[in-house]
């Protein structure tokens, strides 16, 4: 219910602003219900179907996506501080994106399909370097991870001070904050094939999420085998954050901030964790964004919203955590 009151809220603000009421008659229409108390003008249904609808649902979709991968990754390495792009993800297909933008065609399917390809070898990478160690500890891949995302990130650095300042540099520097005012039909149906399914499948597997938590041998212990585990969550994972991260470029924070959220309304049991985590990433996700394309003239890259509230509201839950378990101790 709240998921749904959020979404028709959205869906009445903007730069061109739609009354709830027309909302509402827009929502029957294009059901195929016409209603005689309103009559829908041309301007406003291309609109809102075209432009306000899919961009709506791209962001409702990237957000559970990424949300859902960052409490996947605070479970399987046992760190609150995990993120999804922990692997190198987010830095692999940023050096994509800037790649394509200068070497090759800067066309959206290019620069995408750039994108995920780089954040998934970034991450393949890590899994190549942990595997050389003799310790498969999750700090090993998590180190890794660190050591790729590094090397990307200088890459992306390089590229950015080769690109031509005057088209190219300021290019590669919108998408590397996030934005979704490239959203479109084709990407929600991309996203819905990829994204919705992990989000399920994560849901339906979250039990083993309960395990992964134990130490190693405890986790053996029970019968499962947590590095083939682990494989399939990192995976799974991986594959939404680079579907999600290709289309709107880079997102900050929610990965992080959203499972604390979750957390601390549903608790650690990750039955219940990873659904509440999906839908609340969803509209923290929808509602930055109408704040990004509707408080000013301009848009907002989306990463600068998501940082502004979403950074001192996780320094508010870790204080408020703290004083709690002061006053559990005491």
């Amino acid at each position: 219910m709240v998921l749904l009151s959020a979404v028709f809220f959205c869906l009445c603000i903007g730069r061109y602003p739609i009354l709830p009421a027309h909302v509402a008659g827009l929502l029957l229409a294009g059901l195929g219900i016409e209603t005689r108390s309103f009559e829908v003008p041309r301007e406003m249904m291309m609109i809102f179907w075209n432009i306000r609808v899919p961009r709506i649902i791209l962001s409702l979709l990237v957000g559970g996506g990424i949300s859902t991968a960052g409490a996947v990754f605070q479970a399987l390495f046992r760190n609150p501080l995990a993120a999804p792009d922990i692997l190198g993800v987010t830095a692999g297909a940023s050096f994509g994106a800037a790649t394509a933008i200068m070497v090759l065609a800067p066309l959206a399917w290019v620069i995408q399909t750039s994108a995920f390809v780089f954040g998934i070898t970034a991450v393949f990478l890590a899994y190549v370097l942990a595997s050389w160690s003799r310790d498969h500890s999750p700090s090993v891949l998590v180190i890794s991870g660190i050591v790729i995302s590094a090397v990307f990130q200088a890459g992306l650095s390089f590229t950015m001070y080769l690109a031509n300042p005057y088209d190219q540099l300021a290019q590669i520097i919108f998408w590397t904050m996030g934005s979704f005012n490239a959203a479109s039909w084709t990407k929600v149906g991309i996203l819905l094939f990829l994204v919705t399914p992990g989000v399920i499948l994560m849901v339906v597997f979250s039990w083993r999420l309960n395990l992964m938590t134990l130490e190693e041998e405890d986790a053996l212990s029970m019968g499962i085998h947590i590095v083939q585990w682990r494989i399939f969550y990192v995976l799974l994972a991986t594959l939404m954050v680079a579907c999600c991260v290709a289309s709107v470029g880079s997102v900050a924070w929610i990965g992080l901030i959203v499972p604390h959220i979750a957390r601390y309304l549903a608790g650690s049991e990750h039955g219940r964790l990873i659904p509440v985590t999906a839908v609340l990433g969803a509209i923290f996700l929808m509602v930055m964004d109408t704040m990004a394309r509707s408080i000013m003239l301009s848009e907002i890259p989306i990463s600068i919203v998501t940082s502004i509230f979403g950074a001192p509201f996780l320094g508010y839950l870790v204080i408020r955590t703290g004083k709690e378990s002061v006053k559990h101790e005491s």
